[in-house]
């Protein structure tokens, strides 16, 4: 490659004629063709604008070939990194290239891939000094060079061509596409299709038609005869029979009940028919259990706690016999509702005639107490005895009063009669005496030396125990005959308010709505199954 003179105009001397180039240095004859078409067009080129004339010379083919192959180079569009790998590389073998399109060309020439993966490991390797010690070589597999084979390709890729590239990618593309379509098409017919279809055909071909009975009923509270403000506040609403409610529904989808059912109805019996499909059917000898299965799925309540209505659906092969099953649970019910307030009656009514007999008992006593002392004391009414006592002492005191007035009167004058005052005297000492007898006689009286007082006392205490007796008797008794007449009468009982009639129709199977939830459950399993493979899939080789 020459360096171009820094000259404005220069002169080409020729040595030899242009037809010695040779067809291989096209390039120097074009090169010389417009030097002299400059110099015909500039004929005063003889006049040197600088103080020197330079010379210059015609490249030879090998210059003309190497520029060609740099120019070749350049239009493959390598990066810059690449291009300077390629000089270090050219620089480690010992080459001297004029650029980096050179390095390149210098390279390849000489057989090396300047971008092969082993040639840049190598320029990672620490530069050994004069004392340094070259590591002796790994046996390690080498690679077979094949410079034919790693070197980039310089083809160009015409439009037609390009174009067929691209339907053929299409072509690929679109028989992938058509693959992949087929292959989601085989695995939903197989995994979502034919489950369908198999629950299709049994729903509407296999499976036995079934009659399905409704009822509903309502548990409601008596209200008492008697009862306060607050006492029937919740009386007669849901409130009042929730537990009621619940303790009968659990009863009717126990296992107790249908063993009742099937002593009475022949339930196992019914379900173990030939006519039934081999899914809902019960063998001959089927447990408990596996009846228990069936009358799950054949007996359905529901309760209802805003109205407090319980609605049951009865199911069975024909309707005459749904109609003697709900029949029959809906007496099973009642006799339930009966039981459940039949000991709490028991319990009242018990209760009340223990009371009543206690009260009585304990009046009797308080009665021969009073009785016994009235005979021990001959005291009959001790109240009005101390009374009468205290009467007479205050009118005796009033009438000595009247007589210790008199003698004062009579003592006031200067001559008084002494007869006179000689008898009130002594009616005073008469009337004082009286006093003092009937006081002692209120303190000290009796066969046993008892006080009156004393005695009227506990006559009063025996006698108000009495009182108290007698009404505690009365009230006993009145819960007596209160608890009699609740024992009599049922305070819950079942109200009716949909009789079972039974259906004309066959209510079960719905095969359409069946065949649609089937298609649907098995659409999410197969949704779900998908989803989570991907998902491992995914973890899998990421």
């Amino acid at each position: 490659m020459t360096t171009k003179p820094k000259a404005k105009k220069f002169r080409i001397r020729r040595s030899s004629p242009l037809s010695r180039g040779g067809a291989g240095s096209g390039a120097g004859a074009s090169a010389a063709a417009a030097a002299v078409h400059t110099e015909e067009q500039a004929p005063a080129a003889v006049e040197v604008e600088q103080s020197e004339v330079h010379v210059g010379e015609v490249s030879s083919a090998a210059e003309v070939s190497t520029e060609e192959g740099i120019d070749e180079i350049r239009r493959e569009g390598l990066t810059g990194r690449q291009l300077r790998m390629a000089r270090r590389v050219a620089q480690r073998n010992g080459l001297a290239p004029t650029s980096d399109f050179d390095a390149v060309r210098l390279l390849r020439q000489k057989g090396i891939d300047p971008f092969q993966r082993s040639n840049m490991l190598e320029l990672v390797v620490p530069g050994a000094g004069e004392g340094s010690v070259q590591p002796a070589p790994q046996n390690l597999p080498q690679t077979v060079p094949q410079p034919q084979r790693n070197l980039p390709s310089n083809e160009f890729m015409s439009e037609d061509a390009r174009a067929r590239e691209i339907q053929q990618i299409q072509r690929d593309i679109g028989r992938r596409r058509r693959k992949k379509t087929m292959m989601l098409l085989i695995r939903l017919a197989f995994f979502v299709g034919l489950p369908t279809l198999m629950a299709g055909y049994y729903y509407y071909g296999i499976a036995t038609p079934l009659y399905a009975t409704k009822s509903e009923f309502v548990i409601q509270q008596a209200e008492p005869a008697a009862g306060g403000k607050l006492g029937g506040l919740f009386s007669g609403t849901s409130f009042a029979t929730s537990q009621d409610s619940i303790a009968v529904q659990s009863y009717l989808e126990s296992r107790d009940a249908m063993l009742r059912l099937d002593a009475d109805e022949g339930f196992k019996k019914h379900f173990s028919q030939p006519n039934i499909d081999p899914l809902q059917r019960l063998t001959p000898d089927a447990s408990n259990e596996e009846a228990y299965k069936i009358y799950k799925k054949n007996v359905n309540l529901g309760y209802d706690p805003s109205e407090g209505i319980i609605r049951m659906e009865v199911i069975a092969a024909d309707p005459d016999t749904s109609r003697r099953f709900s029949e029959a649970l809906i007496s099973y019910a009642e006799a339930r509702v009966d039981n459940l307030t039949r000991r709490l009656r028991t319990d009242q009514m018990a209760g009340a005639v223990a009371s009543f007999k206690d009260a009585e008992d304990k009046m009797r006593l308080a009665q021969a107490r009073v009785i016994k002392l009235k005979e021990a004391t001959g005291v009959v009414d001790g109240t009005s005895v101390v009374s009468t006592r205290v009467g007479q002492i205050s009118s005796f005191e009033l009438e000595l009063a009247q007589k210790k007035l008199a003698l004062q009167g009579m003592l006031s004058n200067e001559r008084p009669n002494r007869a006179r005052v000689a008898g009130l005297r002594g009616d005073i000492q008469r009337i004082e005496s009286l006093i003092a007898n009937m006081q002692g006689e209120l303190t000290t009286t009796g066969k046993n030396n008892e006080s009156l007082a004393r005695t009227s006392s506990e006559l009063l205490v025996a006698e108000a125990e009495l009182q108290t007796r007698q009404l505690m008797l009365s009230q006993a008794l009145q819960q007596l005959e209160t608890a009699r007449i609740d024992a009599n009468r049922q305070t819950r009982y079942l109200s009716l308010g949909v009789s079972p009639v039974p259906p004309d129709e066959p209510t079960y199977p719905r095969s359409f709505e069946n065949t649609i939830l089937a298609f649907l459950i098995f659409s999410g399993i197969y949704l779900m199954i998908s989803l989570t493979a991907s998902i491992l899939r995914e973890q899998v080789t990421s």
